[in-house]
């Protein structure tokens, strides 16, 4: 099934790596959301994402050798674009911020598809994402737990 997809995941420790051609970046802890489109399906994407050994290919490859992925938010959609607008409308958030500026938004223009929340109410984020993901494409975004 193509479409987008965002994983929500936690970041237990205040951390800094090297990611690719962006290099040594910090990463606050808490909560983080990661946008992503799949046009190959989404099942196969989240699977890579997930697995333990694989090529560092993509910036959210280096952020998930640290970040604990905890629930994954899947929207089915042709439109490419969707990533984008999932994207800008997670950091309007009052509490969301781009922590690093081009991650995972290399190939579009937006600020960043890595996004840091404040606080630790894991539960509200979700909701808060879930809610504004279908706001735009469907009623009924699939929310799930990695096992």
């Amino acid at each position: 099934m193509k479409g987008a997809y965002c994983l929500l995941m936690l970041l237990v420790e205040d951390t800094s790596l090297c990611v690719g051609a962006l290099g040594r970046v910090s990463f606050p802890k808490g909560v983080y959301a990661y946008v992503g489109s799949a046009q190959g399906g989404i099942e196969q994407r989240v699977r890579r994402h997930l697995g333990e050994t694989k090529r560092k290919r993509w910036h959210i490859d280096h952020f998930l050798s640290v970040a604990r992925t905890v629930t994954v938010v899947s929207v089915p959609t042709d439109r490419k674009s969707s990533e984008c607008v999932i994207a800008k409308s997670l950091l309007r958030s009052p509490v969301a911020q781009a922590v690093v500026t081009g991650f995972g938004s290399s190939d579009c223009r937006c600020e960043s598809h890595l996004i840091h929340f404040e606080g630790d109410e894991y539960e509200d984020i979700l909701e808060m994402v879930v809610g504004r993901v279908s706001m735009f494409f469907c009623p009924y975004p699939e929310a799930v737990r990695p096992p």
